[in-house]
């Protein structure tokens, strides 16, 4: 009779025992399965919501900047010096190598202007391109502009300029249909008449020219330093700044979730290997008299070690099997409630690794009981009979 023979027969004649490996390894690899699982699909969201955010890199001049406010309100940092931002370095951030990397590429143009007797910020922008960016930006009614004679007014210069939807607004001589009302913001946003970039351009007499192109890069594809590092190599005359502080933020509370999941999955593979052990090493307590037997018949210490260590290993085999399905299927349960647009990530591999796993572990956790009793005295095992 063969060992796989013996075996197998061992499992079914004690079904309650076996039942219970089985159970002590499925519930642990299931943990960890839905533990990794619903980990990367986490981190999946997240780093899709992230790219929602706005833009993690600024682009403007490299020259010396002065501060400058109209009526209270800044247009940040101007240039004085003999290095501008044109729409040809728009060019250049396409050429990079790491071009796949960027998500949304927006240009900006700022001024200050005079409309209805009142001083206000002018923006010119690709419309497509910086809605995109700002996905906080509402337009509470109507929509966003569409070509050069149409603008949409921030709340704080709506209600300044007294706008509603289908009003018109002269700007230094070039009449704008307001075509949307942003919903208040509470930041500078809501003091903006936002304009094509081309048109605003030509009211402020700077053709070609930019205040600043900001840059939102996608995580988990190219670092986000490698990107600015291109950036400054293509771009020599501008000043490339990456918002570390909110990437790495970001980014940090994600790896705190991953390193939080692995933390659990190491206690969970503890527990489990103690459970293989303690229920193996109890099987070999209660066998005793049938080791006896094996090698009174002329078993080996290596047979009876090989067959201990197969039980184990036939139900790890099985329970790492029906762990991997009930551990996705708890995925599909519980991520709905943890992150209602995440999407289940499957990884082939995880699959492999979670029977890998389960079959490693039981094997190792029972690797002393089935050298225990492959060294027991048959003698002694058979002196109670």
């Amino acid at each position: 009779m063969r060992l796989r023979t013996i075996a197998f027969s061992n499992l079914w004649r004690r079904k309650a025992r076996a039942a219970f490996l089985v159970a002590g390894i499925l519930i642990g690899v299931g943990t960890v399965v839905a533990l990794l699982s619903l980990t990367e699909s986490m981190t999946g969201q997240a780093q899709a919501t992230m790219q929602t955010y706005g833009a993690n890199i600024v682009v403007a001049p490299d020259g010396k900047d002065v501060g400058l406010s109209y009526g209270g309100m800044s247009i940040g940092g101007v240039s004085v010096g003999d290095k501008v931002l044109s729409q040809a370095d728009l060019e250049r951030i396409e050429s990079i190598p790491a071009r796949s990397a960027i998500s949304v590429l927006a240009p900006e143009l700022v001024g200050a202007v005079t409309a209805k007797g009142q001083r206000l910020l002018l923006m010119g922008a690709d419309p497509a391109a910086e809605f995109k960016l700002k996905n906080w930006w509402s337009v509470d009614t109507g929509r966003p502009p569409a070509n050069g004679h149409e603008v949409v007014a921030g709340a704080a210069a709506a209600k300044a300029l007294h706008l509603q939807m289908g009003d018109y607004v002269t700007i230094r001589g070039r009449r704008f249909t307001v075509t949307g009302l942003l919903r208040e913001t509470g930041g500078q946003d809501d003091q903006l008449l936002i304009a094509d970039l081309g048109a605003v351009q030509r009211i402020l007499g700077k053709p070609g020219q930019l205040t600043l192109i900001q840059v939102a890069a996608k995580y988990g594809v190219t670092p986000v330093d490698e990107v600015v590092r291109q950036l400054d190599a293509a771009l020599p005359q501008a000043k490339v700044t990456a918002m570390q502080e909110v990437v790495k933020s970001r980014l940090h509370a994600v790896d705190q979730f991953k390193g939080f999941s692995y933390a659990i999955v190491g206690v969970v593979i503890a527990i489990e290997a103690l459970v293989v052990f303690i229920t193996m090493m109890g099987s070999v307590n209660e066998r005793t008299h049938e080791i006896g037997v094996f090698r009174a018949i002329g078993f080996r210490r290596v047979h009876i070690t090989r067959l201990i260590l197969l039980e184990a290993v036939v139900a790890s085999l099985l329970a790492g099997v029906l762990g991997y399905v009930a551990g996705m299927a708890v995925t599909y349960a519980v991520l709905p409630a943890v992150a209602k647009e995440a999407q289940v990530a499957w990884m082939p591999l995880l699959a492999v690794a979670a029977i890998a796993l389960a079959v490693v572990t039981g094997g190792l956790a029972s690797l002393y009981p089935a050298l225990h009793a492959g060294k027991m005295d048959p003698t002694e095992a058979l002196r109670a009979l």
